[in-house]
């Protein structure tokens, strides 16, 4: 256990026979918030909305198999991610919780929500439906087949900043720096498993069965659900937003100006203004 800022305590626990690295923000008495990232991303992804947060809610921060500081492992279907978050869930021995994740932490939330409603008082999705648009699935792939080893940190916050242009230079940084690490030979690369991004087959994108057992489940989530969209998304369409709505029994909808996919970077203010607007 270590801590990097006052009051925020990185912590470790084991959960499914992996070690997992987790950021919590203190104030244990209080609602638990648990925030999931995004693919490729970690828990350092939410340290200014946790900031925010903190004092009205226990707010913990989840780095999921194979990103962050937490293991690496050779299974990622979405399941084993829905499996880690009750493991979690379990071991701290939490209830009545707040529950609230990014595109592949987003899908994890909602799919934890159909299959533990009991465990959940609120719920928040970020930018993503069971299906995808084209376009955004392509860039993110597209993605992992650019450089992914830098002569040094300042070069992978450049790569970062000519592939995205929306977010303050302060929440880009903190997200590029706490995302990489020196390799033996003096290098820098990203701290989330390789398997993920070099075409070994790690990387388990769901099949159309599942896609639609996505979209029919969707009415089993009893708590109330706030869908975030980012109005420039190139990953959840406006249509799917609203199917997501229609699905869901007690769901709103906002758009955060200013913002594509990863909504929480592009415009935090934005983002964080919707969020506790709705909680």
């Amino acid at each position: 256990m270590a801590t990097t800022d006052v009051g925020v305590l990185d912590k470790t626990v084991e959960l499914n026979v992996l070690r997992f690295h987790y950021r919590d923000w203190g104030n244990p008495t209080a609602q638990a918030l648990i925030c999931l990232h995004g693919f490729t991303s970690h828990a350092h992804s939410w340290d200014t909305f946790a900031q925010a947060m903190r004092d009205r809610y226990h707010v913990l921060a989840l780095d999921q198999r194979g990103h962050g500081e937490t293991e690496w492992t050779t299974d990622y279907h979405p399941q084993r991610r829905v499996e880690d978050m009750h493991a979690f869930v379990e071991s701290l021995g939490l209830d009545n919780i707040v529950l609230l994740g990014l595109s592949m932490g987003g899908r994890c939330a909602y799919q934890y929500a159909v299959q533990h409603p009991d465990k959940i008082e609120r719920l928040v999705i970020v930018d993503i439906a069971p299906e995808t648009e084209a376009g955004g699935s392509g860039r993110i792939t597209q993605g992992l087949r650019n450089q992914d080893v830098f002569d040094d940190p300042e070069q992978a916050v450049a790569a970062a900043r000519t592939a995205n242009a929306r977010p303050p230079d302060a929440e880009l940084r903190a997200r590029v720096l706490n995302g990489i690490k020196q390799t033996p030979e003096g290098k820098w690369t990203f701290r989330y498993d390789v398997a993920l991004r070099n075409g070994s087959g790690a990387r388990t994108t769901p099949t159309r069965a599942e896609i639609d057992h996505d979209w029919a489940s969707l009415k089993d989530i009893t708590s109330p659900t706030l869908l975030v969209r980012g109005a420039e998304s190139d990953v959840l369409s406006p249509a799917n937003a609203q199917r997501m709505v229609d699905g869901i029994p007690n769901c709103r909808l906002i758009e955060v100006e200013n913002s594509g996919h990863s909504v929480p970077l592009d415009n935090p203010s934005g983002f964080l203004n919707a969020v506790r607007t709705f909680l």
